[in-house]
């Protein structure tokens, strides 16, 4: 059906439904400062047949996850911890971008390029569930750019850029704010 064996019913235990891998915070990359761990049925079995992933995203004062798209699952997300900007643009390039505090909870749905901000002063992290087993991930900024090239910086200094610009909690923008 998915890919993947369903373990024999006399060999389930209960450690199958437990996973201790969204934890702790990962390593923050140097250019973005975020880590984001996903855990599909392929690290946590128990999740197998049930159409749904996890992710952890921790990300530092100035950091962001870059646009990118999950091209078969839609994603809550849970701001566990610290303040962000979340946003996405619909398939006629609006864009749809919320400011968000802790306990608060945002969509992405299916497909749409999306982005987070971290927007306060100390670490961020959120907490997401995705309807797929296998969402998949597509990178906007690798697949056009080397992620070490100097034009991925400077994406990353424009997209970092909007605090000065003044938007309020509930903006929704006509055009990406950072062409």
């Amino acid at each position: 059906m998915n890919g993947f064996l369903c373990k024999s019913p006399s060999t389930i235990m209960a450690s199958d439904f437990k996973t201790l891998l969204l934890n702790h915070a990962g390593g923050l990359d140097n250019m973005v400062r975020s880590s984001v761990n996903i855990v599909t049925a392929t690290e946590f079995p128990g999740l197998n047949t049930l159409g749904l992933s996890m992710a952890r995203t921790d990300i530092a004062p100035s950091g962001a996850v870059l646009p990118h798209s999950h091209p078969r699952g839609s994603e809550m997300m849970f701001v566990n911890s610290g303040s962000v900007v979340a946003g996405f643009f619909d398939t006629k390039g609006k864009l749809f971008q919320k400011t968000l505090a802790e306990g608060d909870v945002f969509i992405f749905p299916r497909g749409l390029v999306h982005f987070i901000m971290n927007y306060g002063f100390s670490l961020a992290t959120t907490f997401s569930v995705l309807n797929s087993q296998n969402p998949g991930v597509v990178g906007i900024t690798h697949a056009m750019f080397a992620p070490d090239s100097e034009v991925a910086e400077g994406l990353m200094a424009r997209m970092l850029s909007f605090r000065g610009m003044g938007m309020d909690d509930n903006s929704t923008v006509d055009s990406p704010w950072f062409y």
